[in-house]
């Protein structure tokens, strides 16, 4: 334990943000009032102590938490070993491929997806793409995280003759129909497709129990990750209605209770669709119950909810950050 503990600091401190961490050190200290020394040594420690990231002292807020409230925090180290029991790495490749998962999980899409292979052997597929049907496309790499290798492009900009060379050139394997949102999603923040997060775990007996929901918010973002500095605020199961305000990852803003660009109230926001989306999660998390644990993505559009991915790796930020709570004891009950 002692050695695994050190190895995941070392990790840490070798995939660390330093610009960001400098910027959460100065504002943390000014809270306390301790020196930036102090304040290193509790981040180590407590990493080590807590199982969490560098990161993760200042975004969970452990300047300011006891010893009891610590504990009850996910970070990366216990999250690591929890999805690693939950979604066996033998079989959390159909998680992990977009185009795999998109096999394998058909029915629960209302928009097309394309193989850049599949397109290869049928031209016909690019003619039908660029025929005027569609005004955007939205081109990904199969194994992209949080938003990384995802682009929108509209139709116009593009060429037949070159098409697959783009895709080739921009290590894009996968192509999919752009999904435009529900007009109350779209209200509310236009600049990306707003998506729903559901967090599921099946237990021993193989039921399906709902960890939690988050609407994930764009601001004047393509894409609506946490993580790309975009908002997240906690949904009711029951209700999909928003209870609270939304947040940052970025400890030094504040919450949010109207949107900061549409000025849209995000307090009490109702979910469109929400029963049907929960149906959509609890029917999709049985499909391959090999893996235990995934974060869904959700998009909402007119005529109702269409799955995006699922993670077996899902964010422990926007699993506890919007409600503000350390939801560990949850998880412990399935181990």
């Amino acid at each position: 334990m002692k050695i695994k503990r050190i190895i995941y600091v070392v990790y840490y401190f070798k995939k660390l943000n330093w610009s960001l961490i400098d910027k959460f050190i100065e504002y943390a200290t000014k809270t306390t009032k301790e020196s930036k020394v102090k304040t290193w040594f509790n981040v180590i420690l407590d990493a080590y102590k807590y199982n969490i990231s560098l990161l993760e002292y200042f975004q969970f807020k452990f300047y300011k938490k006891t010893h009891l409230e610590k504990l009850k925090w996910a970070g990366t180290g216990f999250m690591y070993e929890y999805q690693l029991k939950m979604n066996p790495p033998k079989v959390r490749n159909i998680l992990d491929d977009k185009w795999l998962f998109y096999q394998s999980y058909k029915n629960y899409f209302t928009h097309k997806i394309y193989s850049l292979e599949e397109i290869k052997a049928n031209n016909s597929i690019i003619d039908n793409l660029l025929s005027g049907s569609h005004e955007k496309l939205v081109f990904k790499g199969s194994h992209g995280k949080c938003g990384s290798e995802v682009k929108v492009v509209n139709t116009s900009e593009l060429n037949p003759k070159t098409f697959i060379d783009f895709m080739i050139d921009n290590n894009f394997d996968i192509i999919e129909e752009f999904i435009y949102q529900h007009h109350k999603l779209n209200e509310l923040s236009p600049s990306a497709v707003n998506t729903v997060r559901i967090f599921t775990q099946l237990d021993h007996k193989g039921m399906v129990h709902l960890l939690g929901c988050r609407l994930r918010i764009s601001v004047n973002s393509p894409i609506d990750n946490l993580a790309a500095g975009n908002l997240a605020a906690p949904i009711d199961d029951i209700s999909g209605e928003i209870t609270g305000p939304a947040i940052y990852s970025d400890i030094t803003k504040e919450e949010v209770y109207f949107h900061p660009i549409t000025k849209v109230e995000i307090l009490g926001f109702q979910v469109p669709f929400w029963s049907e989306i929960i149906s959509l999660v609890k029917s999709a998390a049985l499909q391959h119950p090999q893996n235990k644990s995934i974060g869904w993505d959700v998009a909402i559009t007119k005529d109702g909810p269409s799955l995006i991915e699922g993670n077996h790796d899902w964010c422990k930020l926007l699993w506890q950050l919007p409600v503000q709570q350390g939801l560990k004891p949850v998880l412990e009950l399935y181990l």
